[in-house]
């Protein structure tokens, strides 16, 4: 991946809707090279999806919460029953395997109380676990929905 590489990833991180041609100029190079890369980038699986990036609160989801899980034992048919449970339930937004006292991070996004108990029961009742401890966001301070891709840093993989 070059600096050009990371420029169109940059630009398609800004606005993936931006036409070809526009996004060609903006990083220097003709439209055909240019959706030629972004196919490219595309079947590396470097561009997982283009997407919408939606306000939760503005369409009724304005409970975010995370949840900690402590894992009952650390097999593989443990995880695939975790996985497998996570997977049917929309308002888990991300799943994070961590290091530490906590085994998994988990990022909900609800409308409201009633939805995240009807979650944690299910959760708690599908899955065995040592512990689930919920917590719950009262303010979104910050959110960064680019990754920081530097086109100067073209050396890295």
């Amino acid at each position: 991946m070059d600096r050009i590489d990371r420029k169109i990833l940059a630009e398609l991180q800004r606005d993936a809707t931006t036409p070809v041609a526009e996004l060609a100029h903006r990083v220097g190079l003709s439209a055909t090279p240019c959706w030629k890369r972004i196919r490219k980038l595309e079947d590396a699986g470097v561009i997982l999806r283009r997407t919408a990036i939606v306000d939760p609160a503005r369409v009724g989801l304005s409970l975010c919460a995370f949840i900690e899980i402590t894992a009952l034992d650390h097999t593989a048919d443990w995880r695939d029953r975790f996985l497998a449970t996570v997977q049917k339930m929309p308002e888990i937004m991300e799943v994070f395997r961590m290091a530490g006292e906590t085994d998994y991070l988990l990022r909900i996004i609800a409308p409201d109380m009633g939805c995240f108990n009807r979650l944690y029961r299910d959760l708690s009742e599908t899955l065995p676990c040592k512990s689930i401890v919920s917590k719950f966001v009262m303010e979104t301070m910050h959110v960064a929905a680019m990754l920081p891709i530097a086109a100067e840093r073209a050396d890295l993989p």
